[in-house]
């Protein structure tokens, strides 16, 4: 698609879910777009519905109601197939947990994601030039077991650009992480994401955090509260 077309759009944007005595409306009605190369960051409290709302972004999950257009393309109800192909070629992540295969070196790791679409083998001088900015090219040969909080999820942050993906989705990427190593983080994730000039929809609690960002959506009671460009 041409960078004339919105990365991400969102139209009416419901998520509810069933308890056994009464429903639950996580998200009610959220609408935006988002330009190519933005920088996004999604703030409010716990419960307000960030997590769910980046979860159907990716297509981790199904709205209630509401439409999703990822590069022009809509996701909405596609079968698993089409949302994993379409994951694949246009949408990197990073967890706060940082989700690295224990049984897997940090280069496998960095990897894996090319190697479920088939494009594996032509990509490890990738893997290893995107190791070498994380600042671990010599550790690619070490299980996550073997690596710091913070190496792990540098680990992460090669792999969620292996694929150089159009749109980057973070939850909490620092969360687990203490100060130096949390800015640390960010620091390589701003870097790689402008030299990359990828779309970064970034979940957070943190205001410094969320102070990098082009503009900032804060979500409260699953509804948007408030969407400004952050100040100059």
């Amino acid at each position: 698609m041409s960078n004339s077309v919105p990365a991400v759009q969102v139209a009416g944007l419901k998520k509810s879910i069933a308890t056994a005595t009464h429903r639950v409306d996580i998200l009610r009605g959220i609408t935006f777009d988002v330009p190519a190369g933005q920088f996004v960051a999604f703030m409010g409290p716990s419960g307000s519905g960030k997590s769910t709302l980046l979860g159907l972004l990716a297509g981790l999950d199904t709205p209630t109601e509401g439409r999703i257009l990822l590069d022009g393309v809509d996701i909405t109800g596609l079968p698993e197939d089409r949302l994993a192909a379409i994951r694949g070629r246009k949408v990197g992540f990073v967890f706060q947990a940082y989700q690295l295969i224990p049984t897997l070196t940090a280069e496998e790791n960095v990897l894996l994601p090319l190697e479920l679409s088939g494009n594996g083998k032509r990509r490890r001088e990738r893997a290893r030039e995107l190791l070498e900015r994380v600042g671990l090219g010599g550790r690619r040969d070490h299980y996550p077991i073997q690596l710091s909080g913070g190496e792990q999820q540098r680990v992460a942050l090669a792999r969620a650009f292996i694929g150089s993906p159009l749109i980057l989705m973070a939850d909490e990427p620092t969360g687990n992480l203490d100060s130096a190593n949390g800015q640390h983080v960010l620091e390589l994730l701003l870097e790689l994401n402008q030299r990359e000039k990828t779309t970064l929809l970034l979940v957070t609690h943190n205001v410094e955090l969320a102070g990098y960002a082009d503009r900032r959506i804060t979500l409260k009671d699953g509804l948007i509260a408030e969407d400004r460009p952050q100040d100059e």
